[in-house]
């Protein structure tokens, strides 16, 4: 069985090796593939591998052997279902590989946007502390997070993990209920309307997936609504954000900061207007990429190549065989 990897070089962490991938089947690794080399880098793969490259109902006509898409990600935004749902392709994902990681992204976010972090550490190493005659000095105000509102939009594992550190730094936890509440593994959690969220909350966190109802839910309105003092997170999915609207919100002061994971576009454009946006920190889609998590991500997705085919797929988000 032929295997097509598109994109082995943001996948593999440091000293993986991809002998056990090699011993599923022909193997052929490309570290990078643009949207016009997708069908030539697949060419007669039975299977393809992708963590972030799009696959397009155009694509999948083009790979009349195709049987199955493994997603290298939990989010499989990037694949057209219907059109894989059509051809009767095989697509699996990788859940709840980076959950305690982009966790730990969301929490780093909220902290720079609280203590700056960055800006106090660039100051020391050039020369500002020792020029001073205090003890101590700091740029511009500090804010401790317990007894603030943290606001949690989408409660599924990230979510969750990010609940719990906000909750261990004192932080009383609301959920909005825009779909069915999820009431897993999270405690004391008041469920609140979007928009209730929205006016009572210091922190407000993305963790929801992307779909038609999501997407741009942080626009210019929703933006209106919130505290003057209040800070947004997105370690999910870009377009969940209304990016000029977000832009201008902090230009004007209508929110105090963002902590942004993911944009729109990635890589974004110079021309991206959150490049430029005060008290906007911006870091290039890492939350999911620790050492630890894409060696999880790695044997997630190797399981999935062995349960396709032993005819039992696992992690599946479409399955539909082809008619004899």
């Amino acid at each position: 069985m032929r295997i097509a990897v598109l994109d082995s070089e943001i996948m593999i962490p440091v000293d993986y090796s991809w002998e056990p991938y090699e011993a599923c089947g022909q193997l052929v690794l490309h570290g990078h593939t643009e949207p016009e080399e997708v069908v030539s880098h697949s060419s007669d793969a039975q299977i393809v591998i992708t963590n972030s490259v799009a696959l397009t109902k155009e694509h999948m006509a083009g790979l009349p052997n195709l049987e199955c898409i493994i997603a290298a990600s939990t989010g499989v935004n990037h694949i057209d279902l219907e059109a894989a749902h059509e051809r009767g392709i095989t697509v699996c994902r990788a859940p709840a590989y980076s959950t305690y990681s982009v966790a730990q992204m969301a929490a780093a976010l909220l902290l720079q946007l609280t203590q700056h972090v960055s800006e106090h550490a660039s100051a020391v190493s050039q020369g500002v502390w020792s020029s001073r005659r205090e003890s101590c000095f700091w740029l511009m105000p500090l804010h401790e997070l317990n007894g603030k509102i943290f606001g949690l939009v989408g409660c599924g594992a990230i979510g969750t993990q990010t609940a719990r550190i906000a909750r261990a730094l004192g932080m009383e936890i609301r959920a909005a209920h825009t779909e069915k509440p999820y009431r897993g593994e999270i405690d004391d959690i008041s469920w609140v309307s979007f928009e209730t969220l929205l006016r009572t909350s210091d922190v407000i966190s993305l963790h929801c997936p992307l779909t038609g109802s999501t997407r741009n839910m942080i626009d210019r309105e929703a933006l209106s609504r919130m505290k003057a003092t209040s800070f947004l997170i997105n370690t999910a999915r870009g377009e969940l954000v209304d990016e000029t609207a977000l832009a201008e919100a902090l230009k004007k002061g209508r929110i105090a900061g963002a902590g942004l994971d993911a944009l729109s576009k990635e890589p974004p454009g110079r021309e991206n207007p959150l490049m430029k946006a005060p008290n906007c920190f911006i870091t290039p889609h890492i939350g999911w990429a620790t050492l630890e998590a894409r060696q999880r991500l790695m044997e997630i997705t190797l399981e999935n190549i062995r349960s396709y085919q032993e005819g039992n797929p696992v992690h599946v988000v479409v399955h539909k065989k082809r008619s004899s």
